[in-house]
């Protein structure tokens, strides 16, 4: 049995929420039932490592640019083991170009030891295949939403709510998509929910171009008044970046795999979070590693 197929462990995260009914938010994959509409104080912080664009070949010898994925996710994966994060959060491109069941694999045999500890969450970006990464990650943490034609899953957590949205459209090519069906369960699961600080992660990038999430000024048009929604996490772009759009937080990854330009960090970010702010530490494993260790903090909006 796969070590995604069980049970997440939940003590540590019951101990850092300081609560003892965290219940069904970390439930594994199958739940569709938004949380009824109360007010409630959200206490404690979240430690999470957040990664995005991992590329994981079948071939473990595969490189780009003179980057070796496989061998970047595993050192990395050791990294995150002595870090102890209570959470993983990967925003898609999993896979190496087109999403086979081989790289999946890879990716949890990467995964797995990590997976023992603490929940891993994903989502899938444009390089993968929904239907062969589902083939091997059977069940993962988190309340699996019912939408259709998409992977989406909402985690629960101290102090913020993960919303892990599907962007992919077409698999190896560019453009991303939420597309209407998702855009409507992710618009009447905000308005269902409770008021916990939310935070929506997905795969592609937040502009106009052909490249980037299509559908962007309609999901503007859903989190922008709704003022929980505190901040957007996503990869795609190999870039270390951070923007705001109308107070809501735009946090762009760096890639675990390999940058496109000289002047990208290769690494992971760790992140802290509570239910006013946003704490971001890089942890630069290759390419440019001016910025390793510089701390990034954001007030979320109110």
């Amino acid at each position: 049995m796969s070590v995604f197929e069980r049970p997440i462990p939940r003590r540590a995260l019951l101990i850092k929420a300081g609560v003892a009914g965290l219940g069904a938010s970390l439930a594994l994959a199958g739940s569709s039932t938004a949380p009824r509409r109360k007010d409630r104080a959200t206490a404690g912080s979240v430690h999470l490592a957040l990664l995005s664009d991992t590329h994981i070949p079948e071939d473990t010898n595969d490189s780009y640019r003179g980057f070796y994925p496989y061998q970047n996710l595993q050192q990395i994966t050791r990294e995150l083991i002595s870090n102890r994060p209570d959470a993983v959060v990967i925003t898609g491109d999993l896979a190496r170009l087109s999403g086979q069941v081989g790289d999946y694999r890879n990716l949890e045999r990467l995964l797995s030891p990590l997976a023992r500890q603490r929940p891993v969450y994903m989502t899938v970006g444009n390089h993968d295949n929904r239907d062969n990464f589902l083939k091997v990650f059977a069940k993962l943490p988190g309340e699996r939403q019912s939408v259709r034609g998409k992977y989406v899953v909402v985690a629960g957590l101290p102090a913020v709510r993960l919303i892990m949205l599907d962007s992919l459209f077409m698999v190896n090519k560019v453009p991303g998509l939420l597309g209407k069906a998702q855009r409507s369960w992710l618009q009447n699961y905000l308005r269902a929910s409770d008021d916990t600080p939310t935070v929506l992660c997905f795969h592609h990038t937040l502009g106009d171009g052909d490249g980037d999430l299509l559908d962007l000024p309609r999901l503007y048009d859903i989190v922008e008044p709704i003022r929980k929604v505190k901040a957007i996490i996503f990869g795609h772009s190999h870039e270390y970046r951070f923007s705001r759009y109308k107070g809501i937080a735009q946090i762009n990854l760096p890639a675990t795999a390999y940058n496109f330009s000289d002047r990208e960090p290769v690494g992971w970010v760790e992140a802290r979070l509570t239910a006013r702010t946003g704490q971001f530490i890089l942890h630069a494993t290759g390419g440019n590693k001016d910025q390793d260790g510089t701390t990034k903090t954001l007030a979320w909006r109110t």
